[in-house]
């Protein structure tokens, strides 16, 4: 990770590079009992397909964590790849599916070259950056995504915008912002960056869950005539 990343950045792997082995046999697979999720991963690859791309580009699966996320996309027929903060959460990643490739990165500083890349998922990864962060975030998708390719976002959600400060997780120190938004305020951040938005779903708080979960399915123009 860079020297000069953004202190959030830095804390976000701290923190997850301390409780990463905690947090994947906890969660080893967030898409198991969640037949939304993988209806929306699904539909994600059709757009993903759909884009008329004649070499198929990889997509990356940004924040993948454990990397079910990405192993179910390889599954759907995908070349993918994960890009995680988190050194241990991708060397955990690499273990559990090591047929796939996981990088350490940031979306904060995708370094990738413009327009490589097929689609991008980014399942409750975008919780951890500040609003102030979240237009150049977006403007980075846009500019590595290939025309006509579809971005994924999942992010817990409420009536209004959120933040929580968290110092312990799995009994560990740690220093993690959590941010929730409604479906408005992501949709138009990415409308600024030049994305458009195709479909947006709310899910119900389920289970555990203290607060609705919200996905959006959002699209880089192709050029008028494609």
């Amino acid at each position: 990770m860079r020297a000069d990343s953004p202190e959030f950045v830095q804390s976000t792997q701290a923190s997850y590079d301390a409780i990463a082995e905690d947090y994947a046999a906890g969660f080893p697979d967030s898409l198991a009992g969640r037949p939304l999720e993988r209806a929306l991963l699904t539909t994600f690859v059709d757009l993903v397909r759909a884009s008329g791309a004649p070499v198929q580009p990889p997509v990356a699966d940004i924040g993948s964590g454990p990397g079910h996320v990405a192993a179910r996309l390889h599954d759907l027929g995908l070349p993918v790849f994960g890009v995680d903060v988190s050194p241990r959460m991708v060397a955990l990643a690499r273990r559990a599916h090591p047929r796939l490739r996981f990088h350490v990165g940031s979306m904060t500083a995708l370094d990738l070259p413009d327009e490589t890349l097929g689609g991008i998922v980014a399942l409750y990864s975008i919780i951890h950056v500040p609003d102030g962060h979240l237009p150049s975030v977006f403007a980075g998708f846009h500019r590595v995504l290939v025309p006509g390719a579809p971005v994924l976002l999942g992010f817990q959600s409420g009536a209004e915008d959120g933040r929580a400060h968290l110092t312990e997780r799995f009994g560990r120190e740690i220093s993690l912002d959590y941010y929730w938004r409604t479906p408005e305020t992501v949709a138009a951040q990415l409308a600024e960056s030049g994305l458009e938005l195709y479909a947006r779903v709310l899910r119900e708080a389920e289970g555990e869950e203290q607060r609705p979960r919200a996905f959006l399915l959002a699209r880089k123009p192709a050029p008028a005539g494609v």
